[in-house]
């Protein structure tokens, strides 16, 4: 059998080294167009490759993903983390956990997953071509016929293979290739952004974190999204796992409104508009000579605290026994409900993920095969899933490149 494979990123070297490893009289080979393999695995995790996430429930795995989390129930049940973990751990790499779940190999360095995926492609024969620009595939018309692929290649080279999986990616190419087999892709517009906001309240303060808040987006006419977690105020906006998470799920909405939306910032979720209330008005009364904007009695950082404040009208030298009603109105409001404008979107550090792709009806998530042409296969982000940040979006690659490859070896 001959089993070719577009896409060197993770989910092609994953389904290529899976593929060999389940057949091992196949003739497997890989097409990577740029010139260095695993590039986004690279730079990845800040160069530490967030490998997956400590999420060992299927039901809950699939929570974390905005676009094929149903489809991904099934697939999850048969190759999930704890299977993700095993399989790098028999390759020699163990994985570490951090206390938010991400999970990385104890090295702290992507090389060592690199290393790890094209070391053992390379023991298992895998046949690794870089500089392989795949511009046309031909599938056999003949319906009674056996599955057969001719790939063609820029520089005019042709492969040929009995079973083809296409992992390219977020890349065009491969979608313009699935469409071209007859497949429908949903647009790509990007996911995992930071947003972009002009907002006096928060110049200066680029660099403060809180952990956590709760969000609120509200784009017209949509049903409002909401997210928690931590935040960080940057140069040019908000960030943070709160703000990534959101912009997953909104990634359409977003775009479909050319990132305008109002965002809710409750910088207090642990505290009601009551609560925070009586515990001012206590510390008014406990402590009345303090000055109100060097004693911050919440749990935010003082600069942000002082920001409030100025907001308020309240100066230096203002003291608790000195605070107004309309003072303890605005802290509230800022405190609890602040709004501001989201006006665009950044990215996220180099990492670029997209929801869109290839719709998931036409794929048999059981066997990641086409439904529309026999012996193609798909896997990782060329189809129309996407995850938050954490680990997630490898962890769909890991998954269905391992059962592409499981069906592509019967």
């Amino acid at each position: 059998m001959r089993v070719i494979v577009v896409g060197g990123g993770a989910a092609g070297f994953f389904g290529a080294i899976a593929a060999a490893e389940a057949n091992p009289q196949a003739q497997v080979t890989l097409l990577e167009a740029g010139r260095e393999l695993l590039a986004k695995v690279r730079i990845s995790g800040g160069g530490r490759c967030n490998v997956t996430h400590a999420c060992f429930d299927p039901g809950l795995l699939v929570q974390h993903y905005p676009r094929g989390g149903k489809a991904l129930w099934g697939a999850f049940s048969r190759f999930q983390t704890r299977d993700t973990v095993d399989w790098f751990a028999a390759k020699g790499v163990p994985l570490k956990t951090e206390a938010d779940g991400r999970m990385f190999p104890v090295t702290d360095d992507s090389a060592t997953i690199v290393d790890c995926l094209v070391d053992t492609a390379r023991r298992l024969g895998v046949r690794i071509m870089i500089g392989a620009a795949v511009v046309r595939v031909a599938a056999n018309p003949d319906p009674a016929a056996p599955p057969l692929f001719t790939v063609y290649g820029r520089s005019g080279e042709t492969w040929q293979g009995d079973r083809l999986l296409l992992a390219t990616g977020s890349s065009p190419q491969g979608w313009r290739i699935a469409t071209e087999l007859g497949h429908q892709i949903h647009p790509p517009v990007p996911s995992l952004f930071t947003f972009n906001l002009d907002d006096p309240r928060l110049q200066g303060l680029a660099g403060l974190s809180v952990n956590p808040v709760h969000l609120r987006l509200i784009v017209p006419d949509q049903k409002p999204l909401e997210q928690s977690g931590a935040l960080l105020i940057t140069h040019w906006g908000l960030s943070g796992p709160a703000v990534l998470k959101l912009s997953a799920w909104g990634a359409r909405i977003l775009h479909a409104n050319r990132y305008r939306a109002k965002l809710m910032v409750n910088w207090l979720p642990n505290a009601n508009r009551d609560s925070l209330q009586q515990q001012l008005l206590a510390v008014k009364s406990q402590l009345p000579r303090r000055a109100i904007a060097s004693n911050c009695p919440v749990l935010l950082p003082q600069r942000l605290w002082q920001r409030f404040c100025a907001i308020a009208g309240i100066d230096d030298q203002k003291r608790w026994a000195d605070l107004s009603n309309s003072m303890l109105r605005t802290l509230l409001q800022e405190s609890l409900q602040g709004t501001y404008t989201v006006r665009g979107k950044g990215v996220f550090k180099e990492e670029f993920v997209t929801c869109g792709g290839v719709d998931l009806k036409q794929v048999n998530f059981k066997t990641m095969e086409s439904r529309c042409c026999p012996g193609l296969y798909f896997a990782g982000e060329v189809l129309d899933i996407d995850g938050v940040t954490g680990g997630f979006n490898f962890q769909s690659a890991w998954t269905t490149s391992w059962l592409a490859a499981q069906a592509i070896s019967l």
